[in-house]
C-alpha cells in the first residue's frame, strides 16, 4: 500500500514539475531570440550612428569649401572693384592730358596764325555747290576748286602752310557738329596729300563746329552758307 502511494506521489510530482520545467525553457529560448534582436538592433543603431557621423564631417567639409569659395569670390569682387576705379582713374587722367594737349596745341596755331602772313583762304560751302547737309563728302566743284589753289601754289614756289578750318550750320547737338566740321576740314586735307602730294606737316585742321557761323541759322541759304570749309594758305 505504501508502494502504491509513493508511486502515485512520485507520478504527480512529475506531473507538476514537467510544465515548469518546460516554461523555463521556453523562456530561455524566447530570451535569448529577444537578445539576439537586441544585439542585431544594437549593430544596426552603431553603423547607423557612424554613417551620420560621415555624413556630418562631410557636410562640415563641404561648409568649409563653401565658405572658401565665398571668401575668394569675394576677393575677386573687390579686385574687379578696384581695377574699375583704377581704370576710371587712368581715364580721368588721360581726358585731362587730351584736354591740356589740345589746349596748348591751340595756342601753338595761334602763334603760328599770328606770325605766318595769311596770301589768300578759300571757302568751300554748299551754296556755292559744296558740301551737302549732314554730308562731309568732297563734291567736285570743291575739288576742282582745290585743283586751281594747288596749281597757284605750284607756280609761285612758295613755301607754304595750309589750315583748314571745317564749320557747320546749327542743325543737331554742338558735339555731332564739331566732329562733322572735323571730318569736312580732314576730307580736304586726304584730297591734297593724296591728290597733290602736299606733305602733311604744312597742313593743319581744325573744327568750329557751329561756332562760327557767317550768316543766320534761321534761313535755309543762312544755314548752306555755314555748312562751310575755309582754306588758307600762309606763307
Amino acid at each position: 500500500m505504501r508502494k502504491t502511494l509513493l508511486a502515485g506521489f512520485i507520478i504527480t510530482l512529475s506531473v507538476a514539475v514537467a510544465p515548469a520545467c518546460a516554461t523555463k525553457g521556453f523562456v530561455r529560448e524566447e530570451v535569448g531570440a529577444v537578445n539576439t534582436k537586441v544585439d542585431t538592433l544594437g549593430g544596426s543603431v552603431e553603423q547607423t550612428q557612424q554613417r551620420v557621423g560621415q555624413t556630418e564631417q562631410r557636410i562640415g567639409q563641404n561648409e568649409q569649401r563653401i565658405g572658401a569659395v565665398d571668401q575668394k569670390a569675394e576677393a575677386a569682387g573687390k579686385s574687379a572693384a578696384d581695377a574699375r576705379a583704377a581704370a576710371g582713374t587712368a581715364q580721368g587722367a588721360a581726358d585731362k592730358a587730351q584736354a591740356a594737349a589740345t589746349s596748348v596745341g591751340g595756342r601753338v596755331d595761334a602763334v603760328q596764325a599770328e606770325v605766318r602772313k595769311l596770301i589768300y583762304e578759300v571757302t568751300l560751302s554748299e551754296d556755292q555747290g559744296n558740301f551737302r547737309l549732314g554730308s562731309a563728302d568732297l563734291p567736285d566743284e570743291a575739288r576742282a576748286r582745290l585743283d586751281a589753289v594747288v596749281n597757284d601754289l605750284k607756280s609761285k614756289q612758295q613755301n607754304i602752310f595750309i589750315e583748314i578750318e571745317g564749320h557747320t550750320d546749327n542743325t543737331g547737338s554742338a558735339e555731332y557738329n564739331e566732329q562733322l566740321g572735323l571730318e569736312r576740314a580732314e576730307a580736304v586735307k586726304r584730297y591734297l596729300y593724296e591728290q597733290h602730294q602736299i606733305p602733311l606737316h604744312r597742313m593743319n585742321v581744325i573744327s568750329f563746329g557751329e561756332e562760327k557761323p557767317v550768316a543766320p541759322n534761321n534761313t535755309r541759304q543762312g544755314r548752306a552758307q555755314n555748312r562751310r570749309v575755309v582754306v588758307k594758305v600762309l606763307s
